[in-house]
Order: C-alpha cells, then structure tokens, then sequence
C-alpha cells in the first residue's frame, strides 16, 4: 500500500514537468513579438535613413542588436529548458539544421548563458546612453554604470561558482 502510495506521489511529481509548457508557448509567443517589434522599427527608422545622422543610425543597429540578443536568449531558454526539463525535441533529432547547443547545453551553461546575455544587453544600453549623453541625465548614467557592474560582478560570481563546484565534483 506504501509503496503504491510512494510511486503515485512520483509519477505526479515527474508528470508535474508538464506545468512548464505554457511558460514556453508564452515565450514563443514573445519571441514572435520580438521579431514584430524588429520590423516595426526597421520599417520605422528606414524610412528616416537620409535624415539620420552617424549617432541616430549607431542607436538604431544597437536597438537592432538589442533585439537580436533579447531574441536569442529567449530562443536558447525555450529549446534549452524544454529539452532538459520537459521533453526531447524529437523533430531536431532527425533534422540537418539542428542548433548545436540543443542537448547539450546543461543547466550550468544556460545559467551562464542568461548572464552572458543579460551583460551584454545592458553593455549596449549603457552604450546608447552614451551616444545620448545630451539627453540623459548624469545620475541615471552613472545608476546605469553601477547596474552593469553590478551584472558584471554577479556573472563572475556566478562563473566562479560553478567552477568551483566543477572542481569539487570532479575531485569526487
């Protein structure tokens, strides 16, 4: 009776993995408004081109770029997290354009991967906020400047973590 009871609770708690998948349509979703949101302002600032000067046009591929790496981290996330949680991604298995992190990415590296991520997205709104020094105010820079290091310092935190860890395991 026991031991019926014991592998009940199990097969909900594994079956439980299940709950995650609407938080990966939700992000699919999200990434279809990324990819909208790109052409909305490519559409946006072409048709600006020849009143652009070289700043306007830097902020406008930092946009771009921000977009592409907000992309690729919620891409990374989706197939990472799906096939490490939830289930294999059979249609990848049998597919010559397979991404050749799929299935191989560890929770480890997707949590480095996010950091990495998360830098570099803050690295080019600091960016930004400089090419528009004459816009911002002085205080929200330099609250950016601390936020990035403050990223920076998390993300080698974290890298030193896991390094650590590694070394422990292996020495196991």
């Amino acid at each position: 009776m026991l031991k019926k009871l014991e592998y009940f609770l199990e097969l909900i708690i594994f079956n439980s993995r299940w709950l995650l998948t609407p938080i990966y349509i939700v992000l699919v979703l999200t990434l279809i408004i990324i990819g909208l949101k790109t052409i909305q302002e490519f559409i946006h600032y072409f048709s600006l081109i020849f009143e652009m000067n070289v700043n306007e046009l830097l902020i406008f591929v930092l946009h771009i770029l921000d977009l592409a790496l907000v992309a690729n981290l919620v891409l990374i996330l989706i197939m990472s997290s799906y096939s490490s949680f939830i289930s294999r991604i059979e249609v990848a298995e049998n597919s010559v354009d397979t991404p050749k992190f799929l299935g191989k990415v560890s929770f480890k590296d997707l949590k480095l991967k996010v950091v990495a991520s998360i830098i570099a997205i803050s690295s080019i709104g600091l960016l930004e906020a400089f090419f528009l020094t004459d816009k911002k105010d002085p205080e929200e820079i330099y609250l950016m400047i601390y936020i990035h290091a403050i990223f920076i310092a998390s993300g080698l935190l974290l890298a030193l973590m896991d390094y650590f860890s590694s070394k422990t395991e292996s020495e196991e």
